[in-house]
């Protein structure tokens, strides 16, 4: 995984960010898990000249751009009217009114061969916590993924039905990112 010296810029649409919800509970069947895109996003790459210097990479996300793009299970199909819910129910937890961005910025990015690890601060809701993303070099792309624990910056995560239906304290975020042509 290698990309010359330089910034890179990370943007939709030909780069995703994606979040995934489950549910459980009692209830679960009820619900559905949920894949969230969001469309409103910018991240850099830098890569130092020097062979001995260390990547950098920063990404911000406006929270309120994200997009309910796929719900699975469920007792029935999501609506139109269910996803714009949805859209409307996180904006609270998320505390998007007062906190509209989040931003990861890397402390650490380790490269082995097609893997990398980066190690970042995560602001979301308000408050910054170290976060872990994983990520390797599938075909043309490099693709990444973290598990984001909600309550450890302040976010309680939605339960519906007198709390029999709740979603899952940890949600996925994928990254998918095209290498430039040529990047080897």
């Amino acid at each position: 995984m290698s990309l010359g010296p330089g910034e890179h810029e990370l943007a939709p649409p030909s780069a995703n960010l994606r979040l995934r919800t489950y549910r459980q509970g009692l209830a679960a069947k009820a619900g559905h898990d949920l894949v969230l895109e969001a469309t409103s996003w910018h991240g850099s790459v830098q890569v130092p000249d020097e062979p001995d210097g260390v990547p950098s990479v920063t990404v911000e996300v406006d929270l309120r751009s994200l997009q309910v793009v796929e719900g699975s299970g469920g007792v029935k199909p999501l609506t139109e009217g269910d996803k714009a819910e949805i859209r409307k129910t996180m904006q609270k937890p998320l505390r998007t009114a007062e906190h509209p961005m989040a931003t990861f910025r890397s402390t650490v990015v380790r490269i082995d061969g097609d893997q990398a690890t980066l190690h970042g601060e995560l602001t979301l809701a308000g408050q910054t916590h170290p976060v872990e993303l994983h990520a390797h070099r599938a075909g043309a792309a490099v693709v990444g993924r973290a598990e984001i624990v909600q309550s450890v910056w302040g976010i309680k995560p939605y339960t519906g039905f007198l709390g029999a239906l709740k979603l899952r304290d940890a949600v996925v975020v994928d990254v998918s990112v095209p290498l430039a042509a040529g990047a080897g």
